[in-house]
């Protein structure tokens, strides 16, 4: 099964670097804004690039997507925001993943960039909190030769580095994942030669109202993060889901992209159940920018509540 999963994400990666060579970006609001108790968050985009869902998504009903899809007003080759958050707390600005740089073509690859024009620097990042090393969550820790986040430690679950990073997970790699595992590498090693990588396991706090829970199946290691301040919450929910339209409407649906399918969605429906119950926030890296809003329960699955739009920062 993973061999088969790694074929596919191969193909379709190859496919939707072809397709992102000939789409023109356009300018879009970059940044988002919203409070949490006392703590203020920024949804930051680094861009969007095409699924052809029939290609990626999997553990599917005869006639499933399309029909979802339609009911959403979408095609079922549709754009996948890939977002990354900053949370200004405690002193400190703390980022929790950090997009795509080079390696996923022209529509990606502008968090830098639109964290400037926000007016932060990326030197100025005192943490990174990474959900999981795939590299579109990692691949903007660096640019070339030059850590894009200087002045940053780097938060990843131990589970996750350990798999990515091992050096006999990398030498006993076979020859059709090397690739993936070169690109994690590439993008994590050379701050982990700098001291700069903080591995955890779960149970305790990172800072002061910022804990990591685990949620593996997507990746061994995969973990969201929950900020809390003054009664409420917010879960970082990295890659969970990849189509609103499609998995909150069939949470066992699953993605090319899982190592472990089978419990990525066994993970995916424990964080719906809870986050529909609960009625906390969410914020999701694959979500229609900025990924911010609620869910509660529709039927056999799940609806989608996206924050509503305010210049208060307030948010519901």
């Amino acid at each position: 099964m993973k061999s088969f999963i790694w074929i596919c994400l191969m193909t379709v990666a190859s496919q939707l670097t072809f397709a992102q060579d000939t789409m023109k970006v356009l300018a879009q609001p970059s940044s988002y804004h919203m409070m949490l108790g006392d703590i203020e968050i920024i949804a930051f985009s680094d861009g969007s690039i095409p699924l052809d869902l029939n290609k990626v998504l999997t553990n599917t009903q005869a006639g499933e997507l399309k029909k979802l899809t339609a009911q959403n007003f979408q095609s079922l080759i549709v754009e996948a925001s890939v977002n990354a958050y900053l949370v200004k707390t405690d002193g400190k600005l703390i980022l929790i993943d950090a997009g795509t740089a080079e390696l996923y073509g022209p529509t990606l690859g502008h968090l830098p960039a639109n964290m400037i024009r926000a007016g932060y620097q990326p030197e100025q990042i005192d943490a990174v909190l990474i959900t999981h090393i795939h590299t579109d969550h990692t691949g903007g820790l660096m640019d070339g030769a030059r850590m894009v986040f200087p002045n940053a430690e780097i938060y990843v679950s131990k589970t996750e580095a350990d798999y990515w990073l091992g050096d006999d997970n990398y030498k006993n790699a076979p020859a059709r994942l090397k690739k993936y595992f070169d690109e994690a590498r590439l993008k994590m090693l050379p701050y982990l030669k700098a001291g700069k990588i903080k591995t955890f396991t779960y149970g305790k706090e990172l800072f002061p109202g910022i804990l990591p829970v685990a949620s593996p199946g997507h990746t061994p290691g995969h973990s969201f993060y929950q900020l809390s301040s003054k009664g409420e919450k917010i879960l970082f929910w990295g890659d969970i889901m990849h189509s609103a339209a499609v998995q909150f409407a069939d949470p066992a649906v699953t993605i090319v992209f899982d190592v472990d399918p089978v419990a990525a969605a066994q993970s995916r429906k424990k964080a719906y159940k809870d986050a529909a119950k609960q009625g906390y926030w969410i914020a999701a890296d694959h979500i229609s920018f900025p990924g911010i809003g609620h869910i509660r329960k529709a039927g056999n699955g799940y609806r989608w509540y996206p924050i509503n739009y305010t210049t208060s920062g307030v948010g519901q």
